[in-house]
């Protein structure tokens, strides 16, 4: 069989990788999303090399939460300032009116917050042989040469927005290794833009995606403990409007309930310790829209716009 030249092979890896980055994954059906952001997480490993290590976790975290279906994920808080200093400029009267100015108070907020900190860090083996190919923003990828080992341990928080309060908290692990002529890593930095999908097949991308493919399916398997509702926001005879639509994952034939919700608090603190709902009837999903869902009456009378929708 015929070797093809270490250089050939480096660049049939970079044509692959841009492949992945264009098939788009399947989004996840059932349950029903919370709006979710990531936060900067900080690195308290004692990795101290030039690859952005907290960076680019944060951005594989907010990528594989998008890409698991179970979320409505908001961008990252740079991604939000971004967004207000855009609209900040469009309401200065310095720009041209119109239906695509951005418009100001329209920002969706995070139910959910994403945290935490990388406490340990490390890459072993395979530090020389084979071809190195500059991957910008993420350190360089080796083709060929020796054994590569990565692992790495962090821990997630996901934190209630309105409270503050840590809701759920795991440490996850990811590990990797590589050997022969296998693709492995190098720390370096070379400035802007990033290949994702590449870095992925090294030992140390392979090793960090595992740790939050398992922190994802942690904070998944946490939403149906978490409260959820939405609101009504017009009733025309039987049929009732809600706030929830298909990009929280209402679904026809969906029943829920409608009424006054109260929420208990701690006198001393403030902080929220139950919502209590005074049933006024039931709805069951008709039709669903991205953001709205029609609803047909179920049972009760006097449903009114503002009331609170549970499941």
């Amino acid at each position: 069989m015929k070797t093809l030249p270490i250089a050939v092979l480096a660049f049939r890896l970079l044509l692959a990788g841009v492949a992945d980055a264009q098939t788009p994954a399947a989004a996840a059906t059932g349950g029903l999303r919370f709006t979710i952001a990531v936060i900067k997480f900080e690195n308290h490993s004692k990795w101290s090399g030039q690859f952005p290590l907290a960076d680019t976790w944060g951005a594989m975290l907010t990528d594989s939460l998008q890409q698991s279906g179970h979320f409505i994920v908001i961008g990252e808080a740079d991604m939000r300032q971004a967004a207000m200093q855009e609209q900040d400029f469009g309401a200065s009267g310095r720009v041209a009116g119109g239906s695509k100015t951005p418009a100001v108070g329209h920002m969706t907020p995070a139910q959910l917050l994403v945290k935490g900190e990388i406490t340990n860090f490390q890459t072993t083996g395979g530090s020389s042989g084979g071809v190195s190919v500059p991957t910008p923003g993420f350190g360089g990828i080796r083709v060929g040469g020796g054994g590569d080992n990565a692992e790495i341990n962090t821990v997630v928080y996901v934190v209630d927005s309105t409270t503050g309060q840590v809701v759920a908290s795991k440490k996850v692990v990811g590990s990797a290794s590589s050997g022969g002529m296998t693709v492995g890593f190098h720390d370096g930095y070379y400035g802007a833009g990033a290949d994702m999908s590449t870095f992925k097949k090294t030992n140390v991308g392979t090793a960090m995606e595992k740790a939050i493919d398992e922190a994802v399916a942690f904070i998944s398997s946490r939403l149906p403990s978490l409260h959820w509702e939405g609101n009504v926001i017009l009733v025309k005879g039987n049929q009732v409007y809600i706030n929830r639509g298909s990009r929280e994952g209402v679904a026809v034939g969906q029943v829920f309930k409608v009424g006054t919700a109260e929420v208990l608090r701690d006198p001393a603190t403030g902080e929220t310790l139950d919502v209590t709902m005074t049933e006024a009837g039931a709805i069951r999903v008709d039709s669903v829209k991205e953001k709205v869902a029609i609803c047909s009456i179920v049972s009760g009378k006097g449903l009114q716009a503002g009331m609170t929708v549970m499941p």
